[in-house]
């Protein structure tokens, strides 16, 4: 479970960038709702403890067990439809005394770990039609629960987390190509089930849609898009200052909704300006790709694994959230990684950084292979 390991082999710069993102996330958060600031500081120590105490458990050691990892994803993901509270419509939290928290970004995680122990133990069958069924299956059963919650967006990351993860293992080009040629047309006729009201979404979630796609005449379902959009523009390029309290800011007067989560992005570039943007654009980029370098180095095909799909979770999660700030994507509420307010989504993401840490830890020098 534990191994000896050299100092020296520690990512401190990726421990550094998600520090220094986090720091800004709480100043951030704190601006948006001063309430919350508190809470945001103790998810990130909570966090931090958690990715040093993975970060120094052998990821192989947590991979044996990866057939309870998939029924843990599936008994949560059950446990939110049949006692998961109710918010806004959708039900996604679970509560256990006084504390809630929100089992799909948990499974992220675990999504990613047990598919890396699966596509390691099947990787010389993995273009075989049984295991390219049976992963597709293994995948549908935690989608479909997700998007019950109703959690489009959630549902979205992870499939996309999971073809990631499907691609690295080692899917056959011939694959790739075929899938590929079958989604325009298939990408056709979604837009016209889409636009005839067909498909198995929410009256919500077509708004938000309809409303990217036509803004004039579906105006109400992006004004939060819109007023978001003003916000980051009116920070000009150094910003109006945290905390600011500008009587021309958007988020004074509350034009912005869920500001401390889903539209965070909106709170740095009125507050931090274009500047503070790029930083944490760039803190995010170079988080993605010092997790990309862990990979190459990675010892074999599981720490490999694992570091793609947390870049892949982080880097997807980031472009959705940041895109639909700016107007460039239909409105979907995704956090803000390391930035916005979410006690359950922060630790997972610091479990994530750990693991990968340890991936780190035991490069390819030391051993050749994983053993699951």
């Amino acid at each position: 479970m534990f191994k000896q390991y050299r100092l020296r082999d520690y990512r401190f710069r990726l421990v550094a960038y998600v520090f220094i993102l986090c720091i800004i996330g709480i100043l951030v958060v704190g601006s948006a709702r001063a309430d919350l600031q508190s809470r945001q500081l103790m998810g990130v120590c909570l966090g931090l403890v958690m990715m040093a105490v993975f970060s120094v458990i052998d990821y192989k050691y947590i991979l044996r067990f990866w057939p309870f990892i998939y029924l843990l994803i599936v008994a949560m993901l059950a446990a939110v439809l049949l006692i998961g509270d109710d918010s806004h419509g959708a039900t996604r939290w679970i509560s256990i005394g006084g504390f809630q928290f929100q089992p799909s970004e948990l499974c992220k995680i675990l999504i990613i770990c047990f598919f890396a122990a699966f596509f390691t133990r099947f990787q010389d069958s993995l273009n075989t039609l049984k295991i390219l069924g049976i992963s597709i299956i293994l995948i549908g059963i935690p989608l479909f629960l997700i998007f019950s919650q109703p959690n489009l967006s959630t549902t979205i990351i992870v499939t996309l987390i999971f073809i990631t993860l499907l691609f690295i293992a080692g899917l056959s080009y011939k694959i790739v190509l075929t899938v590929l040629a079958a989604a325009v047309p298939l990408s056709i006729v979604g837009i016209i089930l889409l636009v005839n009201h067909v498909l198995p979404l929410q009256d919500y979630q077509y708004n938000r849609i309809l409303s990217f796609i036509d803004p004039e005449k579906y105006s109400d379902g992006f004004w939060q898009q819109r007023n978001s959009i003003m916000a980051i523009g009116s920070g000009q390029i150094w910003g109006k200052g945290l905390n600011t309290d500008s009587i021309n800011s958007v988020k004074n007067g509350n034009f912005l909704s869920e500001s401390q989560t889903d539209f965070i992005f909106a709170i740095v570039g009125e507050e931090l300006g274009f500047v503070g943007c790029v930083i944490v654009i760039g803190l995010l980029l170079l988080i993605v790709v010092e997790c990309i370098i862990i990979a190459r180095r990675a010892q074999g095909m599981a720490g490999r694994l694992i570091c793609c799909g947390v870049a892949a979770w982080i880097g997807f999660q980031s472009f959705v959230n940041i895109c639909v700030a700016t107007g460039m994507m239909p409105n979907t509420g995704v956090p803000l990684p390391f930035v916005s307010y979410g006690l359950t989504s922060i630790v997972s993401l610091f479990i994530g950084i750990g693991i990968v840490l340890n991936v780190g830890l035991q490069p390819r020098k030391y051993g050749s292979g994983d053993s699951i």
